[in-house]
């Protein structure tokens, strides 16, 4: 009966494969395989559908099965080409690392002994990779050109990717002009029609995230429009995600910022499934497309959500609580952010070097003289000065001479400070970034106010003015005509002239912290200052918090679900809050999805363990942040007894309700007692997972 039905399903899906009908393709290797698994020739197939797809959970399971049929039969030439496809869409979909390392090692023990073939080619792209991500540069060099010298001639998109992996390595070292040769070279390989169709969507990425990296903006644009006329006819996957990034990233710059937080909007939609740290991404961008246009709120929930998935929030993040006018808690978090960098390995982001400071020390500059640090701030500038002469980028330039511009303009020095800023007005119009440019304006003319020029001063604020109408950006338009005088100082938005807490003195720091409940009220004592508050829900939940510091507690735990009527009704301890037989969305991972996570988990085991073997501590320190977030995900889908959390309206009212209980609550508390407020805007996380995560090297203990 199997080969009467199964025969024309396959050769359909087949066909489909052919056509590039990838979804139509997807879906009918799913049948087949759910009336006969599939076999290896034909997994494979499925496996690059299942990728062209979007789905990427379903691709490297795909593979995983015929690595073990593979060495089921012995066939150790085709389990070594699917442990090696496996490590590679491990690296451009997750980034960890651990896993990769394991893979591309399986694969190698498989072809010991023999002649080079693709698959080396392949193992060599992994292995540049995994070495380019870990801030190895030189060995991310040497795999890449023995990806280069195997894959001509047997695979020329292993080749194409170990010219990206090697131009990238030299670009992150300073030696950009060889670097770019090189990208050129790749790029050039994907418009000769001598790649496959996934093949060449990857290049295409790599080439413009490279050239994004380093700020190369005007040749990112050429080959983001070239990227999107192909994908026009290839909507493959999460490659198609990761355009509406790039593309996204190209429209903010140009100053399309309604265009370009729908193109994020999308990315944060096909970049959401598996294993979230990628989804971190699009957030970032999105939280910087909403900073452009003075959307403060939507921009800290992107950033914290980009937070939550694994990324690096900054310094976007500091940015937000500038705009709040949270000073103190901006200058602490951009602090944070230079001397302890967070190691988040992507190939979407420069791995931790200057170019990767090039962002960070941006903000620095601003946040530190809104402090009146202004040796910090000169200090930033000064280094980002250098790091753009290092990377020869013409946007990285602009933004450092702004940066002296504003430490200039801060000590009083203004025709230092008019000269930076008429520079990098320049610059930043030959780029064709608008919203820089109407920056650099205003710091124009606020110098030559400063200088007693006011008509000139007005010209420059009405021309930055214009530009930040046009373009959308609601906050610097604002200030621009507050400071034109069009507007009458008591209508001055409230984030153009912050309120600036202040932080108590350390002096207390080893004084005993108390939150406790007395009635009605509750005690707080922190850092010696005592202070009552008056019991309400949000504050039961920092309670609850504090009390188990680096835990993290699901929403509905955290407000103590209860049944309290009828077994399909749940009832949280929120008054007016009440979630009847609302139904779900299923589980959040289903069988395979949790299989895959834990299967990751042991294989991060396995490398912990070798590294600890080898003396690797940076490995090991990986390894362990790689373990912690899957474990993380993991438990978000897993309830107390191993049952599976479900998807709902229930969870996410839930979510609302506690968020904005204690985001009341700490504002309370920041009026009443404004340096434990700070404390916990810094360590309070909130969404579907609340957490207190103090920082470990100072620790403060409560009394409850």
């Amino acid at each position: 009966m199997h080969e009467v039905t199964e025969a024309p399903l396959l050769k359909r899906a087949h066909g489909a494969a052919a056509d590039g009908d990838w979804r139509q393709a997807y879906e009918l290797f799913v049948q087949a395989d759910a009336r006969q698994p599939l076999e290896p020739p034909d997994l494979a197939v499925f496996a690059n559908c299942a990728y062209a797809a979007g789905h990427v959970d379903a691709t490297i399971d795909a593979w995983e099965r015929v690595h073990a049929q593979g060495l089921q039969v012995g066939d150790h030439f085709t389990a070594a080409g699917a442990a090696v496809r496996v490590a590679l869409h491990l690296l451009f979909d997750t980034a960890l690392l651990a896993p990769i390392r394991g893979w591309a090692s399986r694969a190698e023990r498989l072809l010991a002994g023999q002649e080079d073939t693709p698959v080396h080619a392949w193992i060599a792209v992994v292995r540049s990779y995994e070495r380019l991500l870990s801030g190895d540069f030189g060995g991310a060099r040497e795999w890449a050109r023995r990806a280069i010298h195997v894959g001509t001639g047997r695979d020329p998109a292993a080749a194409a990717l170990g010219r990206i992996a090697e131009a990238r390595s030299l670009i992150l070292e300073g030696e950009v002009t060889r670097g770019l040769d090189l990208l050129n070279e790749a790029a050039v390989a994907t418009m000769s029609g001598e790649l496959d169709p996934l093949s060449t969507g990857v290049v295409y990425c790599e080439v413009v995230c490279a050239l994004q990296a380093v700020a190369q903006y005007d040749l990112a644009e050429q080959w983001t429009q070239a990227m999107e006329r192909w994908r026009q006819g290839q909507p493959v996957g999460s490659i198609h995600g990761r355009c509406r990034v790039h593309r996204a990233e190209i429209l903010r710059l140009r100053g399309s910022c309604l265009e370009a937080e729908q193109e994020a909007l999308g990315a944060c939609e096909e970049l959401r499934p598996y294993l979230r740290r990628e989804f971190g991404w699009p957030l970032t961008e999105l939280g910087r497309i909403r900073l452009h246009t003075g959307d403060i709120r939507g921009a800290e929930e992107a950033f914290l959500a980009a937070h939550q998935a694994g990324w690096d929030p900054q310094p976007g993040l500091a940015l937000v609580r500038l705009a709040q006018g949270d000073v103190p808690l901006a200058t602490a978090l951009i602090r944070e952010a230079l001397d302890y960098p967070l190691n988040v390995p992507s190939k979407e982001l420069p791995p931790n070097s200057d170019l990767r400071r090039a962002p960070l020390l941006a903000a620095q500059v601003e946040i530190e003289i809104a402090g009146g640090d202004i040796d910090r701030a000169r200090s930033a500038a000064d280094e980002l000065t250098r790091v753009a002469a290092l990377f020869e980028s013409k946007a990285l330039a602009a933004g450092a001479v702004f940066a002296r511009g504003q430490v200039r303009l801060a000590v009083g020095d203004m025709a230092a400070a008019r000269g930076d800023f008429e520079t990098a007005v320049h610059q930043w119009g030959e780029i064709g970034a608008p919203y820089e440019t109407g920056l650099g304006r205003m710091g124009l003319g606020h110098a030559h106010r400063a200088e007693g020029n006011d008509a000139h001063a007005i010209l420059e604020f009405r021309a930055a003015h214009a530009v930040f109408e046009r373009i959308g950006a609601v906050s610097q338009a604002a200030r621009a005509a507050d400071a034109m005088g069009e507007r009458p100082r008591d209508k001055i938005r409230a984030s153009t002239s912050p309120t600036r807490p202040t932080v108590a003195s350390s002096a207390h720091r080893d004084a005993v912290n108390v939150f406790r409940r007395e009635g009605d009220y509750w005690l707080v004592a922190f850092e010696g200052q005592i202070v009552r508050l008056r019991d309400m829900r949000g504050v039961q939940y920092l309670a609850r918090l504090l009390g188990s510091p680096g835990r993290e507690f699901h929403v509905v735990d955290l407000v103590a679900v209860a049944q309290a009527g009828p077994a399909d009704t749940i009832n949280v301890a929120e008054p007016g809050l009440r979630f009847g037989d609302a139904g779900d969305a299923g589980e959040m991972l289903d069988a395979r999805a949790k299989g895959a996570y834990r299967r990751r988990l042991t294989e991060i085991e396995d490398d912990l363990q070798e590294a600890r073997a080898l003396g690797d501590t940076s490995r090991v320190a990986q390894a362990k942040n790689e373990r912690d977030l899957l474990a993380r995900e993991l438990s978000r889908a897993v309830g107390l007894g191993g049952r599976d959390r479900r998807v709902g309206s229930a969870a996410e009212r839930a979510r609302a309700s506690v968020t904005r209980a204690v985001r009341q609550a700490m504002g309370r508390i920041r009026a009443q007692h404004p340096p434990l407020g700070v404390h916990l805007e810094r360590t309070i996380r909130t969404g579907t997972y609340c957490a207190y995560l103090p920082d470990p090297r100072v620790p403060v203990a409560w009394k409850l």
